[in-house]
């Protein structure tokens, strides 16, 4: 008999448990050679305290099966409750968010009957790192952090799954025409890696004008990798116009772990009604199963429900009057998918997976050595917390508090330079940032800084913030606004 794989069952809030249940069945049926532990988690797992929506004994087996099958789970509203998805993604060092987007023309209504699109999504970093600080009245900020190690785990990870996959193209999507550092940095290193895969089409788009044309004409995409915030829209968007978003299942990859989902919510509004359309974690078990390498009974489900679909056995959901020949609830929809075990479709594509000796995790994501560059420091940016609407006034505080070793080059505010010979008429907030330049041949050290603050302080100027300014084998590290 062959070994089965132990995995992490969470069945979650809402219409999870019916889904669950109805998802647990049919791998059952299939064949499927698992050995599942049940955990609890969500709304009565945070009810006991664990703001993260598992306790300890959760995360232990999600650590010790590494395979995480969930339910769609309820964040209650409150200070302190986290999503449990973030909170897994960042636990447990769930770097790739994968979602195949498909059409199934004519079956499922959509204006996009050839599209079959992959949004590989960074998951770690980007704003979702959720570095956020009030620093005046009247401003804000969040830090978006991109690293050159994160950038490239998940492009070469984009790389890998297209070639392993037979996909014929990467696309990346980043914002690096206003970004030019952090996303810049993205596709410095996408391009970098593209040249390792000559047989596969790489290309880039401007995340605005990319997300536009993938909801026009989706069947000009095969594989679309992005950072975190883009990756979750644009995964959305891609879901949505295939013509359900019920349909679609999510795989959260890391080097240790792997988490699978429905995309969808807990729906609390319909639970316990028995209408649920139990697809999108279907689909998401169908990944689970290629990733453990049980590509066989992978295909044989994802087969059985493409006839379910073909055959128009429909939940409320997908129903269309002239398409659909049945109307159905969770439990005979999951009926429907078990009796079709062994069929395949005959008008939709057929699909097959690769059984793979060990999960694909296993292998891990090969990086780059790391290079240590040659660091200077040449300046600091000091924000400052700052009432007074004047910046020929702040500069006329600020000028006699610099030292011979840092002068002050200019002042901006919201990234609009406003002294000297700053834009007439710029909207001006509390918040300003004092940019000071070492003089060209001076060094300048940390204890320079010390020596500026110091001033500052002096002065009674509310300073909340430093960045200091450095070059990076004499190249620029920060941007010139």
């Amino acid at each position: 008999m062959r070994e089965t794989t132990p995995i992490t069952v969470a069945r979650g809030d809402g219409i999870g448990p019916e889904i669950t249940d109805a998802v647990l069945h049919v791998m059952e049926a299939a064949g499927a050679r698992l050995k599942v532990e049940e955990v609890p988690a969500g709304e009565q797992v945070y009810r006991r305290g664990h703001l993260g929506g598992l306790d300890a004994a959760g995360w232990g087996s999600i650590r010790r099966t590494r395979v995480f099958l969930k339910g769609p789970i309820t964040t209650p509203q409150g200070y302190g409750n986290k999503s449990l998805n973030v909170t897994a993604r960042t636990t447990l060092g769930l770097f790739a968010n994968v979602r195949p987007c498909v059409s199934h023309h004519p079956y499922v209504r959509t204006r996009h009957p050839r599209m079959d699109v992959v949004i590989i999504r960074e998951n770690e970093e980007d704003l979702y790192a959720g570095i956020e600080h009030r620093q005046t009245d009247e401003v804000i900020q969040s830090v978006k952090l991109i690293s050159r190690p994160g950038s490239e785990r998940i492009v070469r990870y984009a790389f890998d799954y297209a070639r392993a996959n037979h996909r014929r193209k990467v696309t990346a999507f980043v914002k690096d025409n206003v970004m030019k550092m952090t996303d810049g940095l993205f596709l410095k290193i996408f391009n970098e890696i593209a040249a390792e895969f000559p047989e596969i089409k790489a290309d880039h788009l401007i995340v605005d004008i990319g997300a536009a044309r993938l909801a026009d004409q989706p069947e000009r995409f095969d594989v679309i990798v992005t950072l975190n915030l883009y990756g979750d829209i644009v995964s959305d968007i891609a879901a949505q116009i295939t013509g359900s978003v019920g349909l679609a299942g999510s795989a959260n990859i890391g080097d240790a772990c792997a988490m699978f989902e429905a995309i969808h919510g807990s729906a609390p509004m319909i639970a316990g009604q028995g209408i649920a359309n139990p697809s999108g974690l279907l689909m998401a078990a169908v990944m689970m199963l290629v990733h453990i390498g049980q590509g066989d009974v992978a295909a044989r489900i994802h087969n059985a429900w493409l006839k379910t679909i073909e055959d128009g056995v429909h939940t409320v959901d997908i129903f269309n009057r002239g398409v659909s020949r049945q109307r159905v609830g969770t439990h005979a929809f999951t009926n429907a998918v078990v009796e079709r075990l062994g069929q395949m479709p005959v008008t939709l594509p057929t699909v097959g997976y690769a059984v793979t000796a060990r999960p694909a995790y296993e292998s891990g994501v090969r990086l780059s050595p790391r290079r240590k560059a040659v660091k200077e420091l040449v300046g600091v940016d000091v924000f400052l917390h700052w009432p007074g609407g004047n910046p020929d006034e702040l500069a006329g505080l600020v000028l006699p508090v610099a030292t011979p070793a840092l002068r002050l080059s200019s002042i901006s505010n919201r990234s609009q330079k406003v002294w000297p010979e700053g834009n007439i008429g710029v909207f001006c907030t509390d918040h300003w940032r004092c940019r000071f330049l070492a003089p060209e041949g001076v060094a300048v050290g940390h204890a320079d800084i010390v020596e500026l603050l110091s001033g500052l302080a002096r002065a009674g100027l509310d300073f909340t913030q430093t960045e200091n300014l450095c070059n990076f084998d004499g190249k620029s590290g920060f941007s010139a606004t």
